[in-house]
Order: C-alpha cells, then structure tokens, then sequence
C-alpha cells in the first residue's frame, strides 16, 4: 500500500489560522531537491518554525506543546501558489492524515489525497467552531469519519458534511495510490484486453 488506510480519525488539532497558506510557506523551495516522500516532515513551514539560526521560534504554534494530533486546521485558501507536490509530502511526513480549512487550492487538494492527506473543506462558519474548540480546549478531539463524510466536534456533538472524489474516497480507505489502484484491478484489465480485437 502506498499509506495507511483512512477510514475514522479521532484526534487533538493543531490550530493555524492563516488566510492564503502557499506551498512555498508550507515547504519552501530551497528544500525540493530530495524525489522521495521521506525527510520533509522536518522542513514542514520552516521558515515560521526557526529562525536563521535554526532555534524553534517558540511562537509558531508547532513549537507549542499544548497543540497536538494528526489534525492540521487551516485558515482559508490553504495550499494556493506552486503546484508542488512536495506541499503534501510535508503534511503527511510531519504525522497530519487530515487538514482541514474553508477552501483549499485544487493542485494542492489533489496532491494530498494522492498521498493518504485527507482534505476537509468546511464552511466558514464551521470552521470558526473548530477554532474556537481548539484554542477554548486543546485537548477537545474531531472526529473525521470519511465513510460518512462527516467531520464531528466529539465536546458538544457538532458536525457538518464534506464532499469527496469517490475515486479519491476509495483509494484512501483502501491506502491506494493511483498505482496500487491499477494493480488492484489488474486482472479486470487483463481480462478485457483479452476480448479486444487484435
């Protein structure tokens, strides 16, 4: 398998609440020269996390310790600017299986289910919620339960719907990339191209 399964995912979010995140602050260009997915975590927002020195900037919130979990909340436009794919191998090598924001670029959104990221865009409103619960208690937990669709704030019960590719939404609860998905059907392949005139 490319990645874990996503089935359910109960877990602690880490609060960001910044508008227009583009890839490059998420993983800035001077670090895209590695062409696997490993070793990206480390350089995930570098340029918030450390100073030029390389000392944790200790007001960025993933230099925090009170905020935990697999859960990234984003603010709106998450993931806008280069189409870098390396963007969303940063998010999942960090530990985050899920972000969550108002609206997220395309290229970005379809890079991150393409390596076991699930993207959750919310509205506006709910998304305030999210924030609110976070900072009000760092401890609250989300549930993302992507058979339903659903992303719920376990406290006080609320929840709202997502949508998904329903190609997306299989590969990742089966932890297949577009490769694995290929392979998993492969015999239905062989067997039409039998039937196929030659």
């Amino acid at each position: 398998m490319a990645y874990d399964k996503f089935t359910i995912l109960t877990s602690t979010a880490v609060p960001l609440p910044i508008e227009n995140v583009d890839t490059d602050q998420i993983i800035p260009a001077r670090f895209l020269k590695a062409t696997e997915r490993v070793g990206f975590g480390d350089n995930l927002f570098r340029d918030w996390r450390y100073n030029p020195d390389n000392t944790p900037k200790e007001d960025f919130v993933l230099n925090n310790p009170v905020y935990s979990g697999k859960i990234l909340v984003g603010g709106k436009n998450f993931g806008s600017g280069s189409s870098r794919e390396h963007a969303a191998w940063a998010v999942y090598d960090y530990g985050f299986r899920c972000v969550v924001s108002s609206f997220f670029a395309d290229i970005f959104r379809n890079n991150c289910l393409n390596v076991g990221v699930l993207p959750v865009q919310v509205s506006a409103g709910f998304l305030e919620k999210i924030f609110k619960a976070v900072y009000d208690d760092p401890k609250t937990e989300i549930e993302v339960n992507l058979p339903e669709q659903k992303i719920t704030l376990l406290a006080t019960g609320e929840s709202e719907s997502f949508d998904i590719n329903s190609y997306k939404k299989e590969n990742m609860m089966n932890g297949f990339d577009d490769i694995d998905y290929l392979q998993n059907i492969k015999s239905e392949i062989q067997e039409f191209a039998s039937h196929l005139p030659i």
